[in-house]
């Protein structure tokens, strides 16, 4: 195998890992979101890891976060709950850094 075969699979590998690593971290945040958007709906216990679940699902119905953002607005305008599209954006920020943090104490 040449240089420029070991430098094309070594770029692959890195690039296929530092993907599944993004992936990981957007569900970890996911999940992380689902909880703390289950606490400000009063849901505990396995009902705030059901609801949990069902963001981490809801990532999967487009490419990027507004799935994921539209659900949680969408449940905290049913259940009443005061969070402005910022405040929500901004936590979904937050936890991805905490997410990714995670993430890479684990590799």
């Amino acid at each position: 195998m040449d240089e420029f075969e070991k430098r094309k699979n070594a770029a692959e590998s890195k690039f296929a890992h530092d993907e599944e690593l993004r992936f990981k971290a957007t569900a970890r945040r996911n999940k992380l979101l689902g909880l703390w958007a289950a606490e400000k709906m009063g849901l505990s216990g396995p009902d705030a890891d059901a609801y949990a679940k069902e963001v981490v699902l809801a990532d999967f119905e487009e490419k990027g976060d507004e799935d994921v953002f539209r659900k949680v607005r969408r449940d905290f305008d049913a259940k009443g709950v005061e969070q402005s599209d910022h405040q929500i954006r901004r936590r979904m920020e937050e936890l991805l850094v905490q997410a990714a943090e995670q993430v890479q104490k684990e590799v």
